[in-house]
This record gives structure tokens, C-alpha cells and sequence, in this order.
């Protein structure tokens, strides 16, 4: 068997999958999705000269112009429905995860509570929905990941200033209630419709990311969070994801995001599988 793993042949999780794939017999290629390319003549279809194997492991989409996100997605389609690749996760699933208010919205059509969100183009109908919001709420980039480009807005004065910023660079306004939760959340690690890993994460303020600063801690998952990642990942197709869930201060627990690509460098500190063995194993097929 072979596999690709779209990725950074330094990176850490590309470095610890190298290492569980050898380690099964499994011969794997490391390309960076920037290079690959299509090469189409007639009725033969391929993607880059050599042979990408029967599994590719998306673990780096980077952004770019619209046009090389969309030609870089597109080759990923054409990888698995014309190649007949297995692509992990898949790119369906990953257009979902990557996009905030896609992924909300199908969270939210799944029942799963999420926080109340409006997401628009318009200043004026940021502004409208930063009163209905409470006064308190969460800017985030619609793509986006580790907690990077957040912002918590409690003051008109200050929604005014943000708002304008973003609207002068024609970003989307993405705004969610703030949910008081103690500075703390909750990861889950689901794979191939098993939660193998969770920890909580505690910080020193209302951002929980390991990436800025959080403290991790091993979590054993009850039966309710458990059901929740589960939902949660299948609501977006993912073979593999990183569940984030918020419980409130009147305990309630949300569902903040699905990561598509997600990493688990701080999360293995705490967890005792290995994970990168644990994804391995599900895609040839090895778990029960």
C-alpha cells in the first residue's frame, strides 16, 4: 500500500504520521498542496506524474486567492471521484470545516446548540446584530483556525471601530453571543466514528486555544459529550476532526467548531493513545 500526505515534510504531525505509516509497511510520499497539478490530454486524467497512492492525508490547505482555494479543493475531487483516491478527510467534508458559518449552520440543522450567530456583509447589519447579541459577542474570521484573528466586542465605540476595519478590507462579518464559560472548553479527537482523546483546556482568558497559551488536561468523556462529538463530526462527513465544545457557566454545552484538519500536538501531551497511530490503523482498515 501507499499514501500521500499533503503537508510540510518538517511539520510535527506530518513527521508522526510519516513515523505510524512506516512502522505498518506503509510507503508514504510528502507533497505540499501547492504542487500538485493536473494534467489532462483527451480522456487521460492525472493529477502530478507519480502515483499518489490509494490514501492522501490532507493535512495542510492553505489559503491563497479565490482561485487556488477553488483549484486546490477542485484537485482534491478530482483525486477522489475521477482517481478514486481515498482523500482524508474528504474534500466535501473539508469544504464544510473550513467555512464557520457552513459548519454552523450544519451543526445547527444536526440539533446540536451552537451559540446564536449572524453572519453578513453589510456594517449597518453587523452593528444590528451586535445589540441583538446581547452587546457582548465574538468576531471571527470566517476561515480561520487556532484561535488567530478572534476578537470579543463589548462596547458599541469598539464594534464601530472593528466593523469599519473589516468593512474597509470587504471581509465578512461574522459575530457570535458570548457565552460566559469560565475560560474554559473542551476538545474532543474523533476518528472513524470513535472519540479516542479529549481534554479540557483552562486559560488565562476567554480564549481556550493550546496555540495561545491554554493549559491542557486529560478529560474522560461522559456519555453526553461523546454523542455530541460524534453528531457533530458526522454532521459534517469527517472521518477525522477535532470537536471544540464550550460549556457554559449555567452548564449547557455548545458546539463551537469542527476542525477538518485538526492538530494534536498539545492534546497527545495529555492523551494516552498515539493518536497519529490511531488515524493510521482506522485508514487501513486495522480497528475493529
Amino acid at each position: 500500500m501507499k499514501a500521500t500526505i499533503l503537508g510540510a515534510a518538517n511539520a510535527w504531525h506530518v513527521e508522526v504520521l510519516i513515523k505510524a505509516f512506516a512502522e505498518r509497511n506503509v510507503s508514504v510520499n510528502v507533497l505540499r498542496t501547492r504542487d500538485l497539478k493536473a494534467l489532462i490530454n483527451d480522456d487521460l486524467i492525472s493529477v502530478n506524474e507519480a502515483d499518489l497512492g490509494d490514501v492522501i492525508l490532507v493535512r495542510s490547505l492553505p489559503g491563497g486567492s479565490l482561485e487556488q482555494v477553488i483549484f486546490r479543493v477542485d484537485l482534491l475531487h478530482v483525486l477522489e471521484e475521477v482517481k478514486g483516491a481515498r482523500v482524508i478527510n474528504s474534500p466535501d467534508a473539508l469544504e464544510k470545516t473550513v467555512d464557520k458559518m457552513y459548519a454552523t449552520a450544519l451543526l445547527s440543522k444536526a440539533g446540536l446548540r451552537v451559540p446564536e450567530t449572524c453572519v453578513t456583509e453589510r456594517y449597518d447589519d453587523a452593528m444590528a446584530a451586535f445589540a441583538e447579541l446581547g452587546g457582548d459577542v465574538v468576531v471571527k474570521p470566517v476561515f480561520g483556525s487556532e484561535g488567530r484573528g478572534m476578537t470579543r466586542v463589548s462596547d458599541p465605540e469598539t464594534a464601530h471601530r472593528v466593523f469599519m476595519a473589516l468593512n474597509q478590507y470587504r471581509y465578512v462579518y461574522y459575530l457570535q453571543r458570548f457565552i460566559p464559560h469560565g475560560n474554559r472548553d473542551i476538545r474532543t479527537f474523533v476518528v472513524n466514528g470513535s472519540v479516542i482523546a479529549a481534554m479540557e483546556r483552562l486559560s488565562y482568558d476567554w480564549r481556550c486555544n493550546v496555540a495561545l497559551g491554554a493549559q491542557a488536561s486529560l478529560l474522560v468523556p461522559d456519555e453526553n459529550l461523546i454523542d455530541l462529538s460524534l453528531k457533530a463530526a458526522d454532521a459534517v462527513g469527517a472521518f477525522y476532526a477535532g470537536v471544540d465544545i464550550l460549556p457554559s457557566e449555567e452548564g449547557e454545552l455548545y458546539l463551537l467548531e469542527v476542525n477538518g484538519i485538526p492538530g494534536w500536538r498539545g492534546l497527545q501531551q495529555v492523551a494516552k493513545p498515539d493518536i497519529a497511530s490511531t488515524i493510521v490503523e482506522a485508514l487501513l482498515g486495522l480497528n475493529p
